[in-house]
């Protein structure tokens, strides 16, 4: 059973950054694509960013393009999502995924979420 832990959410004023983080206890993490999926109340949950198992690729929703950078950590088992310029609309919890097979942009693709975190942009 893979574990995803998520942590770096909190409270922004528009134009600040965060640094989210997520850690897998899995020893075979290297087999994973990650992504970073986000729901704001009343929306249904979105794709953010995702990142293949080499690390060679990432994938942006247009929304985030140049603002969010993806990255992993295979040997500390862990993906982090920098998030600069942050407005109010990327308010939203923020919620780590994985899976054995490749990055894919729908929610129900991927095997393994953790409990969400957190993020609040004010304006």
């Amino acid at each position: 059973q893979v574990q995803l832990v998520e942590s770096g959410g909190g409270l922004v004023q528009a134009g600040g950054s965060l640094r989210l983080s997520c850690a897998a206890s899995l020893r075979t993490f290297s087999r994973l694509a990650l992504a970073w999926f986000r729901q704001a109340p009343g929306k249904e949950r979105e794709f953010v960013s995702g990142i293949v198992r080499s690390g060679d690729s990432t994938f942006y929703a247009d929304s985030v393009k140049g603002r969010f950078t993806i990255s992993r950590d295979n040997a500390k088992n862990t993906v982090t999502l920098q998030m600069n310029s942050l407005k109010p609309e990327d308010t939203a919890v923020y919620f780590c995924a994985a899976a054995y097979s490749s990055v894919y942009y729908s929610s129900t693709a991927y095997d393994y979420w953790g409990q969400g975190t957190q993020v609040t942009v004010s304006s």
